[in-house]
């Protein structure tokens, strides 16, 4: 069982309701929410094979990228440059699956 994956999948969802809960955006929380659906589709594929991790890594690329350009605009460390980081960390864990 990917026990990573799947915690990384319920931080995003987690962060989108927290965001919401702050800001109010429902547009936000909505891309939180599939986000969070994709990358946690994309840990049971890698739970049943190890090799699967085409939809995780797309989700965690695509996190990657617009949270790393919100850091770099904003340069504030939480929601943006962790995500960020976690999800640039999450990619080198499934290229490592990979190997």
């Amino acid at each position: 069982m990917d026990l990573i994956g799947f915690g990384y999948a319920a931080l995003v969802t987690f962060g989108s309701i927290l965001g919401y809960k702050r800001r109010g955006g429902v547009l936000t929380l909505i891309a939180g929410l599939f986000v969070g659906f994709l990358a946690g589709c994309g840990a049971y594929r890698v739970s049943n094979d190890k090799r699967d991790v085409k939809l995780s890594l797309f989700t965690a690329f695509f996190l990657a990228t617009i949270m790393g350009v919100r850091f770099k605009r904003s340069k504030k460390i939480m929601p943006a440059g962790l995500v960020a980081g976690l999800s640039l960390m999450m990619i080198l864990r499934l290229v490592l699956l990979l190997l």
